[in-house]
């Protein structure tokens, strides 16, 4: 298990903009974004791997979201254009071991950190 820390959910109209945040202590992991709306499942939003060299994406989210490492190689950021209300979710970072949608491979996850888009 490692620990990690998510930031920056907010509540933002549709068409704007966030940006998520998510710590992760030790060494570089392929970290991956899921999210949760209420009484749905959870389902994958992007992935990068430790190097930073692959990423996927969600279909949905393709040319609005971007998902990317920082300086830190244990920190990655998952920019967020043109919102729309159907991306209102609880939004969780997870650490694994190689970039997958399936949410069953990761080994960690955070707490999670709420994104309201608002219409």
């Amino acid at each position: 298990q490692v620990p990690l820390v998510e930031s920056g959910g907010g509540l933002v109209q549709a068409g704007g903009s966030l940006r998520l945040s998510c710590a992760a202590s030790g060494r570089a992991y392929t970290m991956g974004w899921f999210r949760q709306a209420p009484g749905k499942e959870r389902e994958f939003v992007a992935a990068i791997s430790w190097s930073g060299s692959t990423t996927l994406y969600e279909d949905s989210v393709k040319g609005r979201f971007t998902i990317s490492r920082g300086d830190a190689e244990n920190t990655v950021y998952l920019e967020m254009n043109r919102l729309k209300p159907e991306d209102t979710a609880f939004y969780y970072c997870a650490a694994g071991s190689f970039p997958t949608r399936d949410s069953s491979l990761y080994d960690s996850w955070g707490q999670g950190t709420q994104v309201i888009v608002s219409s």
